[in-house]
């Protein structure tokens, strides 16, 4: 799955906004008004295998809508898209969901973020920024790597970031010895697979990031660094998107706060491990409105009751295979999701009906 951002070499402050952006959420649109108590919970939604498959809506999605949306077309509850996601920019996908599901989403506003401490090596200057398409044009000296989402060709990006790495950020003129540590690498999705419209899934990110690990470790007898890992299951994620959907209440005038979270998703790696993963940051954080965070696993992506392979924990069973980056601490509990539903329709009833609002 690709995370949010075209390919380009632009001034590294503003791709650091991107990608943390990119790899966060954008948020619904205006409220309803009426005689409903303002909500005291908040939906985080996975797009690829929840609401979409490629670029066809899941029917269940539209029924999802229909009980989330009123008859002026304005959420009755605060809801926040969190995807992984990044072949298309987010206007492009705000105008998709909006036709789709019927409802004018809106674009969240960019996150400031600030990458390593003081002391670390900063990125000033230029970065190389691979998504889709990739650019084609020469470039200046580069001081880091920022990978957005999987290329169209992985040969040719692979070898153009590792004439990167191995430069030093000159690949037009080469070094004898490669240098380590090697430039800053960022990637914003970690995600080994995800779904589109084929039945089977699709190789994510993850899969580019690990040919490139791969790669850099034959080649240069090596590990490959990051300076940053963003995108589900990170808890940056899941910290950006509280926010949007406690300024989404401001935006309202709700004086209630938003305390419960409740993240839909499709896959056990992404989405309910990261889901999991905040639960257990919010039970332990001393500041902040949001209390709880459960995580609700749909059939209609990654994860079916078909899916190729273990995808989840089996009761008694052994333990399915780790889908998640090498860098990630792995919890096979977190994968266990608090609900398991057949798809976002089932999830917003369940949802609905634990907070007492009429379905």
């Amino acid at each position: 799955m690709a995370a949010l951002g075209e390919a380009a070499a632009r001034w590294a402050p503003g791709l650091w906004r991107r990608a943390a952006r990119a790899a966060a959420a954008f948020g619904g649109c205006r409220f309803a008004s009426g005689s409903q108590n303002p909500p005291t919970f908040g939906l985080l939604l996975d797009i690829d295998g929840v609401l979409v498959r490629g670029h066809q809506v899941i029917p269940a999605a539209r029924e999802a809508f229909r009980r989330l949306v009123d008859s002026q077309g304005q959420l009755r509850v605060p809801v926040v898209f969190v995807t992984n996601a990044g072949n298309i920019l987010q206007c492009s996908k705000a105008q998709e969901l909006s036709a789709l599901l019927g409802f004018q989403a809106r674009v969240s506003a960019p996150t400031p973020w600030k990458l390593g401490s003081e002391g670390d090596r900063g990125i000033d200057g230029l970065v190389l920024c691979l998504s889709q398409p990739l650019p084609r044009n020469e470039f200046p000296a580069i001081e880091g790597v920022l990978l957005l989402g999987e290329p169209v060709r992985w040969e040719t990006s692979l070898q153009l970031i590792m004439d990167v790495l191995l430069s030093d950020g000159n690949p037009g003129t080469g070094l004898a010895t490669a240098p380590y540590p090697h430039l800053p690498v960022l990637a914003s999705n970690t995600d080994l697979l995800w779904m589109a419209e084929a039945k089977m899934p699709r190789f994510g990110h993850g899969t580019f990031l690990l040919c490139l690990e791969a790669i850099y470790r034959k080649v240069t007898g090596r590990e490959l660094c990051y300076a940053g890992l963003m995108g589900k299951p990170s808890l940056l994620t899941y910290q950006y998107a509280e926010g949007l959907l406690a300024r989404q209440a401001a935006r309202r005038g709700w004086a209630a706060p938003i305390r419960s979270l409740y993240a839909v998703g499709d896959n056990p790696m992404s989405d309910i491990y990261g889901a999991n993963l905040f639960h257990q940051h919010l039970q332990t954080r001393r500041e902040g409105a949001a209390r709880s965070c459960a995580s609700i696993l749909v059939c209609t992506g990654v994860y079916g009751p078909r899916a190729p392979g273990p995808a989840a924990p089996s009761p008694g069973g052994e333990g399915p295979p780790f889908h998640g980056h090498r860098d990630l601490g792995f919890s096979p509990g977190l994968l266990q999701a608090a609900h398991v539903v057949s798809d976002v329709h089932e999830a917003v009833r369940l949802v609905l009906g634990r907070e007492g609002w009429a379905l």
